[in-house]
């Protein structure tokens, strides 16, 4: 059971990240508040790792943080919750937002993110109310730097539609919500568009 990866990063998307570990790439799915955090291809990274067994596939599910991971486990402990839909509410909002939204039973924040119906938004809020009082202490771990290398425009605008397309979103709210975020600020970077196109698709 591989629990922990440490290595040099061979390729960052918003998703999914290939870590080279003594010469053995891994490829480990990501939620986007752990890509937040990454640096670039080429330097060091170290997660924190679930591995999820199928019968026909092995899947690694990575986190910067071990607050990430405890939550991450405790969405799939609810009942119709696979790690994938857990990646993705993950991404949706943050760990403080989350966990405000299931102890304040906000099921309309809870069922914006893709996936995720009333009936589970509901069964959220009942199975873990109370077992993530802990995790709300200390505040985000999501310090993330947003500067990075420059890159074109479109390109950016690409990856950042292709990250809420893979997470659910239907591609004209996507698109939609990119434009509205591209247009509030001057400096674009692939993780900034991420975040406030999330936050305005929560709405």
């Amino acid at each position: 059971m591989i629990a922990h990866l440490t290595g040099k990063l061979l390729e960052k998307q918003a998703n999914t990240v290939i870590v080279n570990v003594n010469g053995v790439g891994y490829e480990v799915s990501i939620p986007l508040s752990t890509f937040y955090e990454l640096g670039e291809a080429g330097s060091e990274v170290s997660l924190r790792i679930y591995t999820h067994v199928r019968e026909d596939a092995i899947q690694l599910f990575g986190f910067k943080s071990a607050r990430e991971r405890d939550l991450f486990l405790r969405l799939i402990s609810v009942q119709g919750i696979g790690p994938k839909l857990a990646i993705t509410i993950l991404s949706g909002m943050s760990a403080d937002d989350m966990i405000l939204a299931i102890r304040t039973d906000d099921l309309p924040r809870l069922t914006s993110i893709p996936g995720v119906g009333r009936k589970t938004a509901e069964r959220l809020a009942i199975e873990l109310r109370d077992k993530i009082g802990e995790l709300s202490i200390g505040g985000s771990s999501e310090r993330a730097s947003l500067d990075g290398p420059s890159i074109p425009a479109d390109a950016v605008f690409e990856d950042a539609l292709s990250a809420l397309i893979n997470l659910g979103y239907q591609r004209a709210a996507a698109e939609k919500a990119l434009k509205s975020a591209s247009q509030e600020g001057t400096e674009i970077t692939v993780q900034k568009l991420l975040r406030r196109s999330l936050q305005l698709l929560a709405k």
